[in-house]
């Protein structure tokens, strides 16, 4: 599986990275993670530094359309996304249409300071449910394998 998850909620965060190829497949199996845990207003890392997409642009398209219905549902919790560089064009038309959100949103080159963003009191404070004033001591440093370990609080 390319793409693996955490979801806490009692960080209130997802945490995903891709490995690997990346297919509309597995996306959509993330975000129907991530609506059947009721996570959508949750802090979210997505680590794409090390994915590979592997879509086309009609489907790339379908994804955000997708994403846009999810956004139509309720408050989107802040993302911070971690692409290098040379993988920015590839999804540069998905981001536009996930940052129509209105959420914090952020692409960051590196995972750490992806972390250290969404660790910052302002956006703490943008998520119902979590304390601004009390920073996560055990933010992720790398994901699960797509199980929803603590979904029930």
């Amino acid at each position: 599986m390319p793409l693996h998850w955490t979801i806490d909620s009692r960080l209130k965060l997802f945490a995903a990275k891709a490995e690997g190829h990346v297919t509309l497949d597995d996306v959509n199996r993330m975000l129907d993670a991530i609506v059947g845990a009721e996570a959508v207003g949750y802090r979210k890392l997505f680590d794409g530094s090390q994915g590979d997409p592997r879509m086309s642009p009609a489907e790339l398209l379908r994804l955000g359309v997708r994403m846009r219905a999810i956004h139509a549902t309720g408050t989107m919790g802040p993302l911070a996304v971690v692409l290098p560089a040379n993988k920015y064009y590839l999804v540069a038309r998905l981001l536009g249409m996930i940052a129509a959100a209105k959420r914090p949103m952020r692409v960051f080159t590196e995972p750490d300071k992806a972390r250290q963003w969404l660790e910052t009191r302002s956006i703490r404070a943008k998520v119902p449910g979590l304390l601004a004033s009390e920073p996560s001591k055990d933010l992720p440093r790398s994901t699960g394998n797509g199980t929803t370990p603590s979904q029930g609080g």
